[in-house]
């Protein structure tokens, strides 16, 4: 960490003061925390997130492109860390934590393979800036919360080992029977006893009535613009209660000129991991693990006013099985008929006749931020529809 390199956020390091000494809870995915009695557990819980910062030597993308992501790739880097909290969440499950210096499973040393900054790593910048590069983004542009969804999307078909089932839910509407397909495709048809999964037949399902249904883990990705040009305040204790939920994968999103990824709330302050330090690029040592301490923010993280967000963000969730998704259903309906609650999309059973889905990107200009040049980071791609009281 000695040649990291102090960007504009990262000089704020040595300003950021250790949790208030406040008796309101602080949420951190999905698990309470008491700021009086349980500092250590929370620094424990946020080291324990796998922490991506630009970086700068690596491999140069696509063979002669950038061989850093600094000043570019920070909503990129967001995107990495809200699918490494999944993949931890499936793999090593949501109580794992870090040791510094610990021997570590082997199911975390793949996942952190997964985004090391190499050609050939599936979830790595060089994946996701040349998957981006399909669809009409260059190399070097910067990405707001919808486009990485959709990118992380693309790129988790490829993930044979987790076999996730990564839905963009748009037009601010989840619909329950498309994530019911998704998650269990054998829903819609077997044919000589084999099951398909990603296009591909993996043989027989044994047939018996006590036979549990099979589910792809699910990545539930939910692109919001919550406001104009700032937040609409109605949607705060909303987007609070998100941070609550035991299946919660935190929020990408930001403000002006920054992308973050925003975990948890302590009161009216996000709490949130910051990508914008550049590191070396890490590369495993021969025959042996990938130095792993710069992935881990060992550092109180920071703080911001929640009215201080940018509104356009995606909202992520994580369910392991059907049992999870249909308790988050469950959830999200008791928060929609809350009074002090605005709810920020719509759950519906069944697909509306209005609903158009799609597998491409859009990436057409939202000209209604055309002239607004300070949300660089996702002025360009994001054409939510802008929810309203």
């Amino acid at each position: 960490m000695d040649s990291a390199t102090l960007t504009y956020d990262t000089l704020r390091f040595g300003e950021i003061e250790e949790f208030p000494d406040t008796p309101e809870p602080v949420w951190i995915l999905g698990k309470e925390f008491s700021a009086l009695t349980e500092k250590d557990e929370i620094l424990s819980h946020v080291s324990s997130r796998l922490w991506f910062t630009y970086r700068k030597h690596f491999q140069p993308i696509g063979g002669t492109g950038p061989t850093s992501d600094t000043g570019w790739g920070c909503m990129l880097r967001c995107g990495q860390m809200i699918l490494a909290e999944a993949l931890v969440c499936r793999h090593l499950g949501r109580d794992w934590r870090w040791v510094k210096g610990q021997k570590q499973r082997e199911e975390y040393l793949s996942i952190l393979n997964a985004f090391i900054d190499k050609e050939d790593s599936c979830y790595s910048i060089h994946q996701i800036a040349q998957v981006g590069v399909g669809e009409g983004k260059a190399i070097g542009q910067w990405y707001g919360p919808n486009t990485v969804a959709q990118v992380l999307k693309k790129l988790s078909v490829r993930d044979s080992w987790s076999q996730l089932a990564v839905h963009v839910a748009m037009d601010n509407t989840v619909v329950i029977e498309e994530i019911k397909r998704l998650c269990m495709p054998w829903l819609e048809g077997e044919a000589e006893g084999q099951r398909v999964l990603n296009g591909c037949s993996e043989g027989a399902r044994a047939q018996g009535a006590a036979e549990t249904p099979l589910w792809r883990p699910l990545v539930l990705l939910i692109p919001l613009r919550l406001g104009l040009t700032d937040i609409n305040e109605a949607y705060i204790e909303t987007l609070k209660s998100c941070f609550m939920l035991p299946q919660s994968l935190g929020v990408i999103g930001g403000k002006p000129n920054s992308a973050h990824y925003f975990i948890g709330f302590v009161g009216q302050e996000l709490i949130y991991l910051d990508p914008h330090t550049t590191q070396p690029a890490v590369e495993p040592g021969e025959g042996g693990p990938v130095p792993d301490h710069s992935f881990h923010c060992q550092h109180p993280p920071c703080r911001m006013h929640i009215c201080e967000l940018d509104p356009s963000v995606a909202v992520g969730f994580f369910c392991q099985t059907e049992e999870d998704f249909d308790d988050w259903c469950v959830r999200i309906r008791k928060m929609s008929f809350s009074r002090d609650r605005l709810s920020m999309f719509e759950l519906v059973d069944t697909q509306p006749v209005h609903y158009a889905c799609s597998d491409v990107l859009n990436l057409t200009p939202d000209l209604s931020d055309s002239d607004r040049p300070e949300r660089c980071f996702d002025s360009e791609d994001e054409e939510f529809e802008i929810l309203s009281l």
